[in-house]
């Protein structure tokens, strides 16, 4: 392990890279304590932790994702979450008007169209976040917002807006000039952040006997098994056999070999879960800042707060549906066979072309649900383990499969540089290069 961590730092372009990612990851950390103008922070502490008293985890959960920023009344309140709505609109879209889906065909100018419209509409949905959050904070008791004047509002908007583009920026330059996955990489470090004051708070309530160590123990014990389950899903392929057959071009020989399509369980990764949360959280911040003087909206907050019926079928439900939406993004079975006929493979047993397609579609169909089942699962255990082991922080398994995931996409980013230069990398020898076989 430490030979491998020296070859990361011996190779120029890699070591530039993680760096890069480093210091824009700090810059995000730096940034998440610059506080919002008008905004007493302290009685804002307050409110939440009276709410998490209360019960009320939804606070609890939107600040997980924005690394705990909301509680802060940071700059980075809103987080990375307005662009990934938006691009879940975009991305909807595709699959519906005739428009986007051929911006999505046309390569890479395409996509820089798309990117340019996901911006747009980036900073509409934070904008309507910022004026619904700053409503929201002016109408809270206890001297939340000192001065609740058009100052303040306009402020706060601006600020909160502004915190988003930088976030948004920061993720894009990670992708570009770093080692990739830089949305997913700004939720990442949000989230690891909590996990170190969520230990010391667990510790200190062991000690003062307000938490008994056998709870402590096993919530430990939990989230070691949590992770290696979460591994081991997200690391399980279903191997499909391909025969090329032997082409002679010139002296050549090509082909004459078996390998294999390694499809993964879970081929959407953690984006499901993210999708579903942005989704989830909109009607319910709606909910949480109209619903204070009853009727309709109070109704609606209490059905969509994490641990209700609605919300927990609406989540499992929502999870299952982006896991099949995205594999389907990301895996094209008919482009698949097409490219197996132009390269003179075929699946043993299968006629080529769209036999093979629907073979291979049949097959993602089947893995593609228990993946999704298992993680909509995980994902449930926050509700779980407040309730039944009472920690004093939003654990749960929300955070840690975007963690999990996000690692181990990272890793395999890091271990292609290796392999690519005749390093050995971090996971087993030969595993990558089967993996890229095809």
């Amino acid at each position: 392990m430490f030979k491998t961590i020296a070859n990361v730092f011996r190779v120029p372009d890699l070591k530039k890279k993680i760096l890069f990612t480093a210091l824009f990851l700090v810059l995000y950390r730096l940034g998440s304590f610059v506080p919002t103008p008008g905004i007493n922070a302290t009685a804002l502490r307050g409110f939440f932790e009276s709410a998490q008293t209360q019960g009320n985890n939804l606070f609890g959960l939107l600040d997980l994702f924005v690394g705990g920023n909301f509680e802060r009344a940071s700059i980075f309140a809103l987080g990375i979450m307005p662009y990934i709505t938006a691009s879940i609109v975009i991305q909807l879209l595709g699959s519906i008007i005739p428009y986007f889906e051929k911006l999505r065909k046309e390569g890479a100018d395409g996509q820089k169209k798309l990117n340019q419209i996901t911006r747009y509409g980036t900073v509409a949905i934070a904008a309507f976040n910022a004026i619904t959050i700053a409503i929201w904070l002016a109408s809270l008791s206890g001297g939340v917002v000192p001065n609740p004047n058009f100052l303040f509002y306009f402020t706060c908007v601006v600020t909160l807006i502004t915190g988003t583009m930088i976030v948004m920026w920061l993720g894009e330059q990670i992708t570009e000039n770093g080692i990739g996955n830089g949305i997913s990489l700004i939720i990442f470090a949000g989230i690891i952040a909590r996990y170190p004051q969520g230990f010391l708070n667990m510790y200190q309530l062991v000690a003062n006997g307000s938490l008994h160590i056998l709870k402590a123990i096993l919530a430990i014990v939990v989230m070691v098994a949590v992770t290696a389950a979460v591994i081991l899903v997200t690391e399980a392929t279903r191997k499909i056999p391909v025969q090329y057959a032997k082409r002679i071009v010139g002296r050549r020989v090509y082909g004459g070999q078996s390998t294999f399509i390694p499809l993964r369980v879970n081929t959407a990764g953690v984006i499901p879960i993210i999708f579903a949360q942005s989704v989830l959280m909109f009607p319910a911040t709606l909910a949480s800042v109209f619903g204070r003087s009853g009727g309709f909206w109070e109704t609606l907050r209490v059905w969509l707060s994490p641990g209700a019926a609605l919300y927990t079928v609406l989540y499992v439900a929502m999870i299952i549906f982006f896991a099949y939406f995205y594999t389907a993004i990301v895996l094209n079975p008919t482009e698949m066979a097409e490219n197996m006929v132009k390269y003179g493979g075929h699946i043993p047993g299968k006629k080529p072309g769209k036999k093979t397609a629907e073979y291979i579609n049949g097959v993602l169909t089947r893995i593609t649900l228990p993946g999704a089942i298992f993680f909509a699962a995980i994902a449930l255990m926050p509700e779980i383990m407040s309730s039944r082991l009472d920690l004093p922080f939003y654990f749960g398994g929300t955070g840690l499969i975007i963690v999990v995931g996000v690692a181990l996409d990272t890793l395999q980013q890091i271990e292609s540089h290796l392999v690519m230069r005749h390093y050995d990398g971090f996971m087993r020898k030969g595993k990558l290069r089967g993996r890229q076989s095809y």
